[in-house]
């Protein structure tokens, strides 16, 4: 039975225009040269349903950390016709704040998680500050309450699949639980490195986001990334602006592109 290909769309709910090279890039060019960071979720689309690859964050989240949004994740799927409560399947990528702050946008979904991510951000590495930094304990506490009512699927390691041809796959590195989304399209294998490669620049120049629990996992992951996508092209980073340029928008939607398709730019 021929593998069915799938719809990608990649999502901007917010944007934060002054960020510097020094805070995207282990190992800057210019510290102080501008880097904006876009902030996006993604959806898998196929078979008549909506397989979403991180939430994104809520309003509230963002008030706690100062930012802004665009447009709220679920109203912006909503815009590309996406029910958020028919939604049934959500990978958490990992347990960040702005991947798991919307877990309350999908009320009927069960949400796909690596056993290692939960660990680590429930377990004695919470202790420390810096490490905890990233994370938000309103949804870690979301996600142990959908763990409760049995809304949640663990993962260890890599090749399970959430759909027909749709893969998960541990990378470690920036979190330790963190994994990437493998997708066949009408283009090839697209793989969703979500915050494995926050930008091209990342992986393109073996130069890691400096938010990283393990240098070594995170550069080991880019040739793992590499070897699961069929190109360079097909591996679409996490946050990066050039994924608005690159690819088509979706009826004329400048925050919404489809990431299925052939890159335009």
């Amino acid at each position: 039975m021929a593998t069915p290909t799938y719809e990608i769309l990649a999502l901007r709910y917010a944007t934060i225009q002054d960020r510097t090279q020094a805070e995207c890039l282990l190992f800057p060019d210019d510290h102080a040269a501008p880097m904006p960071i876009d902030f996006f979720v993604f959806a898998i689309r196929g078979g008549g349903k909506t397989i979403m690859v991180d939430t994104g964050f809520d309003k509230a989240s963002a008030d706690r950390r100062g930012r802004s949004l665009i447009r709220s994740p679920e109203l912006l799927l909503g815009d590309a016709g996406v029910d958020c409560g028919a939604v049934e399947n959500v990978v958490l990528t990992h347990m960040h704040w702005d991947h798991a702050g919307g877990i309350k946008f999908f009320p009927n979904a069960k949400f796909h998680l690596q056993d290692k991510e939960m660990e680590y951000c429930t377990g004695r590495c919470m202790c420390e500050n810096v490490l905890r930094r990233p994370f938000d304990a309103e949804h870690v506490v979301d996600a142990v309450r959908a763990l409760y009512t049995d809304r949640v699927i663990f993962h260890a390691g890599s090749g399970d699949e959430v759909a027909p041809g749709v893969t998960l796959h541990w990378i470690g590195g920036h979190s330790k639980g963190i994994m990437a989304v493998r997708v066949p399209t009408t283009r090839g294998w697209v793989v969703l490195a979500g915050d494995t490669s926050h930008y091209w620049a990342n992986i393109r120049r073996r130069n890691p986001f400096p938010i990283v629990v393990n240098v070594e996992e995170m550069l080991a992951g880019y040739k793992t990334l590499e070897s699961l996508a069929d190109g360079p092209d097909h591996v679409i980073p996490g946050h990066d602006p050039l994924i608005l340029k690159k690819f088509p928008q979706l009826n004329g939607n400048p925050e919404i592109v489809r990431i299925d398709q052939p890159p335009i730019a």
